[in-house]
């Protein structure tokens, strides 16, 4: 992981620079793609015609079907904004987890939270039913996210698996075992509702609703304010406990807060979006190498690339095998699992 004291270089802040203006054009232009394409292909203009009359009626003239219109604004368009928050979600969490553990394979994925979150998921759908309405999924799944949490550090801390391979490898095997117990809830639940909870296993976001995208949103804005504002504290656990610590951070009470914060929008995203893996992994890096290593920098580009990223990746499920829609977890999986391949390979790790 880069040194969040290193200088940054001329092409680190050429590249900042770049990212604050182009970034957001860079996101437009990757959501009105989204919204366009798929199994019937509706013209940019007409997307963002239907998206103006949504906000001001009347703005602009209609020239399209209603029809239409039901497609953009009613599955497309919270489609796409659920891939964004959850695209930006998992990789502030990738990054944060990366620092407060100075991992550089650390991620929601790895280290079992996701799987927790979606073994909480499960239960709420097929064995405790939904017994606070809208809200049971991501409350159960939070739960499971939080538990594998616990649980990953508990592993950890009795195998004194204090270096950075050692606890993916705990997060890992844990990983295994909750989404073995996950697969024992399906077996046991009932048949004729076991298909519905495949979302959960795969990923997709093909359940995304307008009524619903507050919740993630909330999450989203307040956990990664929280984060964004503790960029120093990140900066100094990147470096060492010692150093952190003559700095008057409390370490270990810390890294359990950020822990808890990751699990949180980890298992409110998994709530909505099913197990999409690899992304946490994959961009933080990505942003390290555009911007360098200083948090302040790193979390809101991580945040854009999460963004631009699992949009793509949502274009590229419902396009590929049109008009069927893959996965979006076997996109992210493939793409994701080549870069750790390389990721591995690279001198630094």
């Amino acid at each position: 992981m880069s040194d969040a004291t290193a200088r940054t270089t001329p092409t680190k802040r050429a590249s900042m620079s770049f990212l604050l203006f182009g970034g957001p054009v860079v996101l437009l232009v990757s959501l009105s793609i989204a919204v366009s394409v798929g199994a019937v292909a509706v013209p940019a203009g007409t997307v963002w015609g239907i998206l103006a009359n949504k906000l001001s009626p009347r703005l602009v003239e209609q020239t399209w079907s209603h029809g239409r219109e039901a497609i953009v604004w009613n599955i497309r368009f919270p489609r796409a904004i659920l891939a964004m928050m959850v695209g930006a979600g998992l990789a502030i969490v990738g990054a944060s987890l990366q620092a407060v553990t100075r991992n550089p394979l650390a991620d929601p994925h790895l280290l079992g939270i996701s799987s927790g979150g979606a073994f909480g998921a499960i239960f709420a759908l097929l064995h405790s039913g939904l017994f606070l309405g809208v809200l049971t999924v991501p409350l159960m799944a939070f739960i499971g996210a939080l538990t594998a949490t616990l649980i990953v550090l508990g592993v950890s801390r009795l195998a004194d698996a204090s270096s950075a391979g050692r606890l993916v490898l705990a997060g890992v095997a844990v990983s295994f075992i909750i989404m073995a117990a996950a697969n024992g809830l399906i077996f046991l639940g009932d048949p004729r509702a076991s298909h519905t909870v495949v979302f959960w296993m795969l990923g997709g976001l093909g359940l995304a609703q307008w009524d619903h995208l507050i919740y993630p949103l909330v999450i989203l804005i307040l956990c990664g304010a929280w984060l964004t504002l503790r960029t120093i504290q990140l900066n100094a656990m990147t470096i060492g406990d010692e150093t952190a610590a003559t700095l008057g951070i409390a370490v270990a009470r810390f890294r359990l807060i950020v822990f808890v914060i990751g699990a949180l929008i980890t298992g409110v995203m998994v709530a909505f979006s099913g197990i999409i893996g690899f992304v946490g992994l994959m961009v933080p890096h990505i942003a390290r190498m555009l911007v360098g290593g200083d948090y302040t920098r790193v979390l809101p580009v991580s945040a854009l690339v999460g963004a631009i990223f699992l949009l793509w990746a949502d274009i590229a499920a419902r396009t590929v095998i049109a008009p069927e829609d893959m996965p979006i977890g076997i996109v992210t999986g493939i793409v994701g699992g080549a870069f750790f391949v390389w990721l591995l390979g690279r001198r630094s790790l």
